[in-house]
């Protein structure tokens, strides 16, 4: 009997589970007024037949394409001009095309983060701006961390740092850079051994940090009513071990990559307030992550709650 191979899915951590919305997220530079509220839902399929383990690229037929699919609720809210909370909370459903093995769904991760805008510079050929958001996240189910790449996450508990460096002229072009670091807690998984690069006598998982950064170079056109941008993001733990030969992937395996994407965003005429998401993305490079390939489509409508 052949040992059947596993392979690692791409988890949207915290902040890659908010940065499929495309508007008033923890990655942008956008704010709303004192009193104004944003609600978004958006719809990701994700899917790829080929992961690294460690640095090699291959396949697993014993899976197949493995797919998975998030509905993202989220919702933004001017507590005062320069400060906004944001949240978050993705359900998730996966699974493969072939093999045994069956998939999970339900809810993943509750997000939550306070944006803040720290510098707003203004000449006269543009705006340069200066962000920070701080975030915290945490399971809301009790979901097998330990059922790679089936999983719907890593199961850990999460602060993350972020600053959002933002310039744009004012013929509405566009330049965004950004950078975050993301703590995470211990886990606990429903086995009392496991082997990593050394054998383990307990039921705690150490789970790396890891750091995140992104560019994207866009414009706002027609008035403002469409924004269309590209970006290019990765991600590098600080620390964890390569997916062993033939073995199945570990939550604190150390999980790098690149990606590349486009996105757009346009609020309608006939609806104020109304806009239609969309966005794609390819993994081009990666370390124990799935090259996975997603698109995204959603709506998001924006009101004033107590300042019209």
């Amino acid at each position: 009997m052949k040992i059947k191979r596993y392979i690692l899915i791409l988890f949207t951590l915290l902040l890659f589970k908010a940065d499929i919305i495309k508007g008033q997220t923890p990655v942008d530079n956008l704010m709303m007024d004192a009193g104004a509220f944003c609600g978004a839902v958006t719809y990701t399929h994700d899917s790829w037949s080929k992961y690294w383990e460690g640095k090699l690229l291959r396949d697993n037929r014993n899976i197949g394409t493995l797919t998975r699919q998030t509905f993202m609720p989220m919702f933004a809210l001017g507590l005062t001009k320069k400060i906004n909370l944001l949240v978050a909370m993705p359900y998730v459903s996966t699974a493969p095309s072939a093999g045994q093995f069956i998939g999970q769904s339900g809810f993943q991760d509750l997000g939550v983060w306070l944006k803040a805008r720290l510098i707003n510079w203004e000449t006269e050929t543009g705006t340069l701006t200066l962000h920070g958001v701080a975030g915290a996240s945490t399971p809301v189910t009790d979901y097998n961390k330990d059922y790679q790449p089936f999983s719907l996450g890593l199961g850990a508990k999460e602060l993350s740092m972020r600053a959002i460096l933002h310039y744009q002229l004012s013929n509405g072009i566009f330049v965004r850079g950004s950078f975050s670091g993301h703590v995470r807690d211990n886990i606990e998984i429903e086995r009392d051994y496991y082997f990593t690069t050394e054998p383990v006598y307990s039921n705690q998982v150490d789970m790396p940090n890891a750091v995140m950064y992104g560019v994207q170079l866009g414009a706002w056109l027609f008035n403002n009513s469409f924004n269309i941008f590209g970006n290019f993001e990765g991600m590098n733990s600080l620390s964890g071990h390569d997916i062993r030969r033939q073995d199945m992937p570990f939550p604190s395996n150390k999980m790098n990559m690149t990606r590349a994407g486009l996105n757009l965003q346009y609020y309608t005429p006939f609806l104020k307030g109304l806009s239609l998401i969309a966005s794609a993305g390819q993994v081009l490079s990666g370390r124990n992550m799935g090259k996975s390939a997603m698109v995204t489509g959603g709506l998001s409508y924006q009101f004033g709650i107590w300042n019209k």
